[in-house]
């Protein structure tokens, strides 16, 4: 899944380097315009619903929190 989702950010940030990165935003790499378009993308590409108190920071600082959210929803590894 890990996999998945660096290959999603790749491509809505495609000059950035998400896998040397802990911490997406601290980092610049995702601003809330590609937060907003981050989450319709999983919501797609993993047929999920995910709510509006889960966009937060915390859930999408790194590959590994999204990886946990979306777990959270149901999608498996």
């Amino acid at each position: 899944m890990t996999d998945r989702i660096l290959q999603i950010l790749k491509e809505i940030r495609p000059e950035s380097d998400f896998a040397g990165s802990t911490d997406f935003l601290c980092d610049g790499l995702l601003d809330s315009f590609d937060m907003v378009t981050l989450v319709a993308t999983l919501d797609k590409a993993f047929s999920i619903s995910i709510e509006g108190t889960e966009i937060v920071p915390e859930n999408f600082s790194n590959a590994d929190t999204i990886r946990r959210l979306l777990l959270k929803y149901g999608v498996k590894e």
